[in-house]
């Protein structure tokens, strides 16, 4: 009798979501070696690839392979969803780029040339933030979205900004929910309620530890944002530029809690109403609502009032997929937090999402970089600018007539698109975001005195013709 040669599949240690924040570290666990040539979403680690082998915390090897094993969990988790024919932008190339040790920050940011991940020491911990599944996961949803639609790197909207940053974070929450050991984890602690905060709601918690050291009001108490929140929406124009993280302001990462909060509720909304109330079951219910986003931010106009228009087309869609099964469920989600007021709720009614279903399914994903975006023009002398200075405000036409909440009562008329853009730019040059180089600064120009703060944003010369436009760099 031949004895059987028993096949073992090589594996690597890895965190399954988020290293902790001292002294609650998680524990890494063995994952088979990942795959990043992974269709449609390729992706790739600039520098040597380490030795499939059993490298712990601390090492380069074991930062590869955390970083290699999120971006193909995330490839994995959006692939099947998205139209077929969905490819990177086209400045990211074949694949995407993960670089992890681009320099000494708290941070990390997608930029179309690929993902660039930071190290920095607190409080003698080395913080690298390649290391958390969620922000691998988080800047690889910004390349995701870039390849849906790219409409949304340039928009000067508060709210399409702040949707990437929902999407960044939503990536995290589904990419962490493929796992089926962190799935029996996150049921055994909500108690089936997938409302409550769990290990996958609450995003990088080390990265969270890390800036709370240093800003103690500027991030949640025990992560860096928690999608088991209750923020209700506002008009973002009438926000603040920035507050501590018990606020809501027009800043991305704090606003987009609106909506990430309102997607988690839809999740677990669908999650109570499948079969099985299991582990599989939960697995099902984050499918089929990263699918209902997915055909909601290919079809969507980028518009204003931009969560509004999603939230719309994430119900259409589910009448279109599921006939209308789950429509309940993403109501009341949305309603709860604001983005879709009472009256706005109701008037998508079956004949009204019969009449544009056509339309909607017609849509594809990608696109020119400035489709649906009008060019506003402003006086550049406002700003500390030598010039004229255009910006890409969201001039789509609205396909279904809805807003948000007015915490008053009724709906918020939405902002026009040249209120929407210059409210962006005023709110960036708040925050010390933008670049102005020096041959395009006035006299009286604004030069934040903080060397190390990232600008997300540039003023360049135009184009198409002699005068300045603000050009996005990054998502961080």
């Amino acid at each position: 009798m031949t004895a059987q040669t028993q096949v073992t599949t090589p594996t690597v240690l890895v965190y399954e979501d988020d290293p902790g924040f001292p002294p609650q570290v998680n524990m890494p666990v063995p994952h088979p070696v990942p795959r990043l040539d992974t269709q449609p979403f390729p992706t790739a680690i600039a520098g040597n690839t380490p030795q499939p082998d059993s490298a712990g915390p601390g090492t380069e090897a074991f930062r590869y392979w955390v970083a290699a094993d999120s971006l193909s969990r995330a490839a994995q988790t959006w692939g099947p969803l998205v139209p077929t024919g969905t490819q990177w932008h086209p400045q990211v190339g074949r694949a995407l780029t993960a670089h992890l040790d681009a320099g000494d920050d708290l941070n990390a940011f997608y930029d179309r040339r690929g993902l660039w991940f930071f190290r920095h020491t607190v409080a003698g911990v080395n913080v690298a933030t390649c290391e958390s599944n969620e922000v691998v996961e988080h800047e690889t949803g910004h390349a995701i979205l870039d390849a849906l639609r790219p409409q949304l790197f340039s928009a000067a909207s508060a709210e399409a900004a702040a949707l990437h940053e929902a999407f960044g974070d939503i990536s995290a929450l589904l990419s962490s929910l493929q796992l089926e050991s962190l799935r029996i984890v996150v049921l055994a602690e909500t108690r089936g309620d997938l409302e409550l905060s769990s290990r996958v709601s609450k995003m990088a918690e080390q990265l969270g530890w890390a800036i709370r050291q240093r800003h103690p009001n500027s991030v949640d108490p025990d992560c860096l944002r928690n999608m088991a929140n209750s923020f209700f929406y506002r008009d973002p124009v009438q926000l603040p530029p920035n507050g501590p993280a018990n606020t809501l302001s027009s800043e991305p990462h704090s606003f987009s809690r609106v909506f990430s909060g309102a997607f988690l509720k839809a999740v677990a909304g669908i999650f109570r109403q499948q079969d099985l109330q299991d582990q599989a079951g939960l697995a099902l219910s984050a499918e089929i609502a990263g699918q209902l986003l997915v055909d909601a931010v290919v079809a969507a106009p980028v518009v204003s009032a931009y969560y509004a228009q999603v939230a719309g087309h994430m119900i259409a869609a589910d009448r279109r997929r599921n006939g209308g099964r789950y429509g309940p469920s993403l109501r009341s989600a949305f309603i709860r937090h604001g983005i879709l007021s009472l009256e706005a709720a109701t008037s998508l009614t079956e004949p009204e999402m019969a009449r544009r279903g056509a339309a909607i399914a017609d849509m594809a994903p990608g696109g020119a970089d400035d489709q649906g975006l009008m060019p506003v023009t402003v006086q550049g002398e406002t700003y500390g600018i030598t010039g004229p200075l255009t910006l890409s405000a969201p001039a789509q036409e609205r396909r279904f007539g809805i807003a948000g909440s007015d915490p008053a009562g009724g709906s918020v008329r939405p902002a026009d698109p040249e209120r929407v853009a210059t409210s962006f730019l005023e709110d960036l040059f708040r925050r010390g975001r933008v670049e102005v180089p020096e041959e395009h600064r006035s006299a009286t120009a604004f030069v934040d005195d903080n060397p190390s703060r990232l600008r997300t944003h540039e003023i360049t010369r135009s184009a198409t013709d002699d005068g300045l436009t603000l050009v996005r760099r990054c998502f961080d």
